[in-house]
C-alpha cells in the first residue's frame, strides 16, 4: 500500500488538519485509504467512543460533495458507524496528498442505522453563495438516500 496525505482545509482555504493513511484503493473518481485515529485520548461521540488506534477506512470523491468515513473499533475491527463530512469535492494537490474544504455539516449513522445530521449552526454562520448551499442539500439528501438504502446490520 502506498501513503497518502490528507488535507482538510476551511471555507477560505486555510489548512486546519491533516493526518497520512494508506490508499487501499484508487479510481478515476475516488480514493479509499485507511487511517488511524491518532488523537492524544479516546473520544466520546454520539453512541459510541472514538479510541486512539480506531481504524477509519475513508472515502474521497473528486466529483462529490461529501467524504465518508467508516469506523472500526481497534480491538476486533467491528463498524462503529460511518462518520460523513458535507465538502467541496476533494482535490488532487500532489500524486501522494487529496484536499478537501469543509463546509461545517457532518452525518453521523451508527452501526443500528440511526442518522444523526451536526453542526448546524456552525454551517449557518458561514457564508457562502446560493449555489454553494444547493450542493450542499443534494449532498444531503444524496448521504441519507445512500444510508437508508444501505440499512447497515448491526
Amino acid at each position: 500500500m502506498s501513503a497518502i496525505i490528507v488535507i482538510k482545509r476551511a471555507v477560505d482555504g486555510q489548512e486546519t488538519w491533516r493526518y497520512t493513511g494508506e490508499i487501499l484503493e484508487r479510481g478515476a473518481n475516488f480514493v479509499r485509504l485507511q487511517a488511524r485515529f491518532h488523537r492524544e485520548n479516546d473520544y466520546p461521540f454520539q453512541d459510541t467512543v472514538f479510541r486512539v488506534g480506531d481504524r477509519f477506512v475513508e472515502t474521497f470523491y473528486t466529483d462529490r460533495w461529501y467524504n465518508i468515513f467508516e469506523i472500526h473499533d481497534r480491538d476486533d475491527d467491528h463498524i462503529k458507524g460511518w462518520y460523513c463530512n458535507v465538502g467541496r469535492p476533494a482535490v488532487w494537490e500532489a500524486v501522494d496528498a487529496i484536499s478537501y474544504v469543509d463546509l461545517a455539516l457532518d452525518l453521523w449513522v451508527s452501526a443500528a442505522g440511526r442518522m444523526t445530521f451536526l453542526d448546524w449552526d456552525e454551517y449557518a454562520r458561514l457564508r457562502l453563495d446560493w449555489q454553494t448551499r444547493v450542493q450542499v442539500r443534494e449532498a444531503l439528501y444524496e448521504l441519507a438516500a445512500l444510508f437508508q438504502a444501505k440499512r447497515p446490520a448491526v
